[in-house]
């Protein structure tokens, strides 16, 4: 009777201890760890296919004069950008674009899109790109917004160091138009001379 009895309970125990797991199990299944919650929070189609595929990757000599180079560095998210740029002399534009950065896809990506977007446009042009335009064609969430904004600081480093580089370079107006001041004819009046009578 006394060894039934304990037979009983170790295995009331056993059953017991089935079932905690049992239970436990589909309760742990259904919270979800870190790396599933970030396997569904995925890139855009468009980031992926510029950090599987960057444009325009590779550098420039430095140190030639039709040359500029930007490089800036996010701190907080450990991104570092280099993008450089070859103007044409004759017309201000940006005749070839390079880049190398060292980050996550986003940084990569805006700085691949950046290249294609500024070829061929002038200084000017480039230098009113802003970050929001390449957010909203990569689609990129807001937590990496901050990867836009670097490109668009590594465009304007860039024509900012072209600009050192060639002081010249970049046209002054400072009347507001480019025309020719008019040819004015003054004329001289003579005031006639005044007379003294002598007495």
């Amino acid at each position: 009777m006394f060894r039934s009895a304990s037979i009983a309970g170790r295995v009331a125990g056993r059953a017991l201890s089935a079932s905690t797991r049992v239970a436990i199990r589909p309760v742990s299944a259904r919270i979800a760890s870190p790396f599933t919650a970030i396997s569904r929070r995925q890139y855009h189609e468009k980031v992926l296919d510029h950090y599987s595929r960057p444009r325009n990757v590779g550098s420039m000599s430095k140190t030639d004069t039709d040359v500029g180079t930007g490089l800036v560095g996010a701190p907080a998210c450990g991104d570092v950008m280099k993008l450089q740029i070859r103007v044409d002399p004759s017309n201000n534009t940006i005749s070839d674009v390079k880049f190398k950065t060292f980050g996550c896809g986003s940084a990569i990506a805006s700085s691949s899109y950046l290249t294609e977007l500024v070829r061929g446009m002038t200084l000017e042009e480039a230098g009113r790109v802003r970050n929001t335009e390449i957010a909203k064609e990569l689609c990129l969430p807001p937590v990496k917004l901050h990867c836009s904004m670097l490109a668009e600081d590594a465009i304007k480093s860039a024509i900012s160091n072209y600009y050192t580089k060639n002081p010249n370079a970049r046209t002054t107006n400072l009347g507001g138009t480019g025309a020719s001041m008019p040819k004015i004819d003054v004329e001289t009046v003579m005031e006639p001379s005044s007379q003294t009578a002598t007495a």
